[in-house]
């Protein structure tokens, strides 16, 4: 038997449902732990970007619009589909991220839980970060959390599955769409991630994901004036500078989530209503009382 070689896979983005190359055609190398050849992904460019943001934007009234139990129910979905899939992942984990098979399956099981988690959250964030609020005279006031609309965010390089999950989730879980840029070290994790998305019931457009130079594409996103709100982890001191100045512009919300180890991404508190609260705008009402 001759040898043969093995098929490389190149990973390419997730825009809109589907999974397009670079439009720029560049793409980067993914090295195995030992610096082995893993694969090839594609190097998203300012277009790309803006074509998930306009994606993204076409996305969000519809997906805003459905009820908060139909969302619960797909990212349960997708919590179902990561369950079938979680040897791939793990091995993701293991190859790329140099994980032992400890760790990686831990990281998959919380990915897992994560996603329940918020799926569970999508019809009671509004009434735990709502209120009813006293006031004098004949009146309801009432503060109500609405979705931002559309959200860039960009992902830590480690732990790649978790931070990742752990930053969409909660963004549409309450109603926004994503353009989220993944970590340039496990764009594979990435990706499989979108395929999940791709066969979980997630509408086109209201997740994308983008591979490449995060850097690179920090100051378009925080000029891009369709972009409603950035949420980023792992970023360094620099790049969170240039995301603040660059939304300094345009009034869109940044928030930063500042983690100091790996370990600290599977803390329960990751889980909690703040998350989500990334995300949302308050909208108040006032209503003449009935007394």
């Amino acid at each position: 038997m001759t040898d043969r070689l093995a098929v490389q896979k190149t990973y390419k983005l997730f825009i809109n449902g589907a999974f397009p190359r670079s439009e720029s055609g560049r793409t980067f190398t993914v090295k195995h732990a030992d610096g082995s050849l893993h694969a090839h992904a594609s190097h998203a460019s300012r277009k790309d970007l803006r074509a998930a943001v306009e994606a993204a934007r076409s996305a969000q009234r519809k997906w805003d619009a459905s009820p908060a139990v139909l969302r619960g129910q797909i990212l349960y979905r997708a919590a179902e589909m990561l369950e079938g899939r979680r040897d791939e992942f793990a091995a993701l984990l293991r190859v790329v991220d140099g994980l032992d098979a400890e760790d990686a399956e831990r990281e998959v099981s919380a990915s897992i839980d994560r996603l329940v988690a918020f799926a569970g959250w999508a019809d009671k964030f509004q009434q735990v970060l709502g209120s009813h609020n006293p006031v004098a005279g004949p009146y309801d006031n009432f503060t109500m959390p609405e979705a931002t609309g559309v959200v860039a965010i960009f992902a830590p390089e480690a732990p790649s599955l978790l931070g990742l999950v752990s930053l969409i989730a909660p963004a549409i879980c309450a109603g926004n769409a994503v353009v989220a840029i993944a970590g340039a070290r496990s764009p594979g994790v990435a990706i499989a991630l979108a395929e999940v998305c791709a066969t979980s019931d997630v509408p086109a457009g209201v997740i994308n994901i983008l591979t490449g130079d995060p850097g690179e594409l920090i100051p378009w996103a925080a000029g891009h004036r369709d972009v409603d709100a950035i949420t980023a982890a792992g970023v360094d001191d620099a790049q969170a500078s240039a995301l603040r100045e660059g939304a300094g512009e345009n009034l869109k919300r940044v928030t930063i989530h500042e983690r100091p180890d790996r370990d600290a991404w599977f803390e329960a508190s990751c889980e909690g209503p703040e998350w989500i609260a990334a995300s949302i705008e308050f909208k108040t009402a006032w209503h003449p009382s009935a007394v």
